[in-house]
C-alpha cells in the first residue's frame, strides 16, 4: 500500500487528505505442478475532509470517501493453457457528505445535512453503467458534540431523513423517509500508533413509496421495509514505523430488502505511507 496524508489550513478551512493504494500479485510457471493459479488485486482508497466555522453560529463539515478495487484471476482452459479472465470488481464506493451545524451554545445544536452515495461502475444490469446507482439523503435534526479536541472527536445526531434512490436499471426512482441516528468517533490509540475511525448509522423507515406496489409484494413480506437498517464502518490505520502502515477496514450492514442476514466486509492492506504535514 502506498499512502499520502496531509493536513493544511487554507483561509480558515481545516482540511486533510489520506490516499492509499494496495496491490497484491502472485504468478506461477507453466510447468508448475500445484493447483495454485496467478492473481493480481489492487484497491485504491481516499478520504478527504474540509471543515470550517463559517460564522459564529454556523459550522460546516464536508467529507468525501472514495474506494475502488479489482481482482484479476488466472485460469486453465480445456487445453491446459493458462489465461487471464476479465477483472472482477472487489471494492466500489463514492460517499460525499456535507453538514451545517448551528452552534447555538446549547446542549444540542440543530443541523441540516446532505449525502450522496454511489459507485463508479455498475454491472448489475444488462449494460455497464457509470456512477450508478445513486442514493440521495437529506436530513435535519439535533446534533451533540461530546468530544472535540485536536486529536479526538465524538459527535452524534438524531433527526428526520429523506432518501431518494435512482437506478438506471430501474424504470422509476423510489423514495422513503424516517428517523436516522448517526454516531461518529475518531481518536488515536496506543500512543498515536493507531488512528481509529468509526461511524454507526441506524435508520428506521416510516414511509416507503413502493410499499403497496405489486412488484414489492411479490418479492417481500408486507412489513419488511419497516425493519431498522444498520451501517457500521470501522477504520484502523496502524503505524508500524515511520514508513510502513497496516490498514484494516471492517463494515457491517443490515438491510432486510437486500438480505435476511447481517452482511460484512473486511479489507486488510500492508504497505508504505508518507505524511506531508
Amino acid at each position: 500500500m502506498i499512502g499520502l496524508s496531509t493536513v493544511i489550513w487554507a483561509e480558515g478551512w481545516e482540511t486533510s487528505a489520506n490516499i492509499g493504494l494496495t496491490m497484491n500479485q502472485q504468478a506461477y510457471s507453466d510447468n508448475w505442478t500445484g493447483e495454485e493459479s496467478g492473481s493480481i488485486s489492487w484497491i485504491f482508497g481516499a478520504d478527504f475532509l474540509a471543515e470550517k466555522q463559517l460564522m459564529p453560529l454556523i459550522h460546516n463539515k464536508n467529507t468525501l470517501k472514495l474506494a475502488f478495487g479489482q481482482t484479476h484471476n488466472q485460469f486453465v482452459d480445456d487445453q491446459a493453457e493458462k489465461y487471464w479472465a476479465k477483472p472482477d470488481k472487489s471494492t466500489d464506493l463514492i460517499d460525499l457528505k456535507s453538514r451545517l451545524r448551528f452552534t447555538l451554545g446549547a446542549y444540542v445544536d440543530p443541523f441540516v445535512s446532505a449525502r450522496l452515495e454511489s459507485q463508479f461502475i455498475d454491472k448489475s444490469g444488462l449494460e455497464t453503467e457509470i456512477f450508478n446507482p445513486n442514493i440521495l439523503t437529506e436530513a435535519l435534526g439535533l446534533s451533540r458534540v461530546f468530544i472535540k479536541t485536536d486529536e479526538s472527536e465524538l459527535t452524534t445526531s438524531l433527526g428526520a431523513a429523506f432518501k431518494q434512490y435512482f437506478d438506471k436499471n430501474m424504470d422509476e426512482s423510489t423514495n422513503d423517509g424516517g428517523i436516522e441516528f448517526i454516531a461518529e468517533y475518531n481518536t488515536p490509540l496506543f500512543e498515536k500508533m493507531v488512528d481509529y475511525k468509526s461511524s454507526l448509522n441506524l435508520y428506521q423507515p416510516l414511509y416507503y413509496s413502493e410499499s403497496d406496489s405489486d412488484a414489492y409484494l411479490a418479492m417481500y413480506d408486507e412489513d419488511d421495509w419497516q425493519t431498522v437498517r444498520l451501517d457500521w464502518q470501522n477504520d484502523l490505520d496502524i503505524k508500524l514505523n515511520s514508513l510502513i502502515n497496516l490498514k484494516l477496514y471492517f463494515q457491517m450492514t443490515y438491510n432486510k430488502l437486500e438480505d435476511e442476514d447481517l452482511q460484512y466486509k473486511e479489507t486488510l492492506g500492508l504497505g508504505l505511507s508518507y505524511k506531508l504535514f
